[in-house]
């Protein structure tokens, strides 16, 4: 249909795409057959609303009656008012391309008909008009369309499409219309060639409008002031038997930092457990490890303790048996603890499990006559496990500690042994660090989804050094595909 040119932004739309570019792969995302199926839908549905009322342009011509000679007859504001393209239509990918045909589609028209004549035969003018009703039969409109990566950007391109209208009934109203209805259906095969030629011209200018928007998409999303992703894609997307594979860079960046390239990445293997989903994206490992390295080298991986469960141990009094120096130095005094991120957290993802390994320095600081002075310095390396769930178009995730090991860096109380406080450190480990973490992974990871798309009943896989999310796609509003500017397609021809 008209709008069927917005096919492939509905399915970029579910990837929330941007420009393209080679690089490495660490993202990738299939648009199932079941997504595409949605995609169908909600496309035919928005290209019945968009494409009508569709002008079509009127004819004059002249019709030879016997004994009577020629009687001029005309066919004006020819209009496609409605359209039915009920469920005969199917999506197909093919070796390379993606053919969408509608069937059986049904249209209503309506034009306003007129003739005159005038001969030496009759002193007077002899005319009469009146309106008609057209009703289109059997159509079927095809287009087959290609998307590639062309110089470091995504092209649209329509490699064929066509309309066949199978069966045309005009109705004549008004005037003495029963008397002309032979003269009127010569203006049969000019609507019928009308519709087949206006359809297309539509898809085919929609098409190009369509691809100097891909073109001109950027190629990172900045998600705060901090971090960016890369959502450049990669090489040109593979066309399954039921599907469609886009391959991603998707790793984040400093806000400020410019794209650059490197060598392609091995092609990810997507795999959603038999499931029919509509969407299947799949992460690599490294995605996670560059957004915890640019948070990290942005400075955002400090934590200040001053309130913990038991707060007596925020006090030098409760470690005079086990640091004896850091009492007598600073008896009763409150402290704090300088948590900061010695360097970049390791995420490690395997079969049903995501590790990570922490190393951060623990700084502990004496709140001594208004000042603050920092006295030791324990180098604590964890390694925790958890489990990433996904809702809406969110991405959580739930740590907890498997193990940890301590190290004395510097000190100015003397040096202790870390078996002392290895029991204390445990504690707080679990009731303080764990928890703190998991509230920040429970507010969530917002993905990179269109806005107006809400992924749906989603569930999570893992295997080694890959995620991946198997989601159904909802969209609210339909209508504000055709919003965009660029997007709109003329309907007077």
């Amino acid at each position: 249909m008209a709008n069927l040119h917005l096919l492939p932004l509905l399915l970029l739309a579910l990837l929330s795409p941007a420009g393209a570019a080679s690089g490495e792969v660490h993202a990738s995302a299939v648009v199932a057959e079941k997504g595409l199926d949605f995609a169908k839908g909600v496309l035919i549905g928005e290209a019945v609303r968009s494409l009508t009322p569709l002008r079509l342009p009127g004819v004059e011509k002249a019709v030879r009656v016997p004994f009577l000679g020629a009687i001029r007859v005309a066919a004006t504001n020819i209009t496609l008012f409605h359209l039915d393209v009920g469920d005969d239509s199917a999506i197909h990918p093919g070796d390379s391309a993606l053919v969408v045909v509608a069937s059986g589609v049904s249209a209503n028209l309506s034009m306003a008909w007129s003739y005159y004549y005038d001969s030496w035969l009759f002193p007077i003018e002899i005319s009469d008009r009146g309106t008609a009703s057209i009703l289109v039969q059997g159509m079927e409109v095809g287009i087959t369309m290609q998307i590639k990566n062309c110089n470091g950007s995504l092209s649209l391109s329509v490699l064929q499409c066509g309309c066949n209208v199978k069966d045309l009934v005009i109705s004549l109203d008004g005037g003495a219309s029963w008397f002309y209805q032979g003269l009127i259906n010569a203006f049969e095969d000019h609507i019928r060639a009308a519709v087949e030629k206006a359809i297309p011209e539509n898809i085919i200018d929609g098409t190009s409008k369509l691809d100097s928007l891909l073109q001109s998409l950027p190629r990172s999303v900045n998600l705060d002031n901090i971090s960016a992703l890369n959502m450049t894609f990669v090489n040109d997307p593979q066309y399954g038997n039921s599907s469609i594979e886009f391959d991603i860079n998707g790793l984040f960046s400093s806000a400020t930092a410019k794209l650059s390239n490197s060598q392609k990445h091995p092609q990810l293997s997507l795999s959603c457990g038999g499931a029919s989903k509509m969407l299947l994206l799949s992460l690599d490992e490294a995605v996670f490890n560059s957004a915890l390295e640019v948070y990290f080298k942005a400075g955002s991986m400090h934590w200040v303790v001053d309130k913990i469960p038991d707060q007596s141990l925020l006090n030098t009094a409760s470690w005079k048996f086990i640091i004896p120096r850091l009492y007598w130095s600073y008896p009763n005094d409150d402290m704090l603890l300088n948590i900061s991120m010695a360097s970049p957290p390791v995420m490690r993802i395997a079969s049903e499990k995501i590790g990570a390994t922490i190393n951060a320095d623990m700084i502990i600081d004496v709140l001594h006559d208004k000042e603050t002075i920092p006295v030791a310095c324990i180098s604590v390396v964890v390694s925790a496990s958890g489990v990433a769930e996904a809702a809406g178009n969110k991405l959580y995730g739930k740590v907890e500690l498997e193990n940890f090991s301590l190290a004395l860096k510097w000190s100015k109380i003397g040096n202790f042994h870390m078996s002392l406080i290895q029991g204390v450190i445990r504690v707080f480990l679990n009731t303080v660090c764990m928890p703190y973490l998991n509230s920040r992974l429970g507010h969530g990871v917002i993905l990179p989804v269109v806005h107006g798309f809400t992924l749906k009943d989603i569930y999570v896989l893992t295997s080694p050094e890959q995620l991946t999310l198997c989601s159904d796609v909802a969209f609210a509003n339909a209508s504000s595909l055709a919003t965009l500017p660029i997007l709109r397609s003329p309907r007077v021809l």
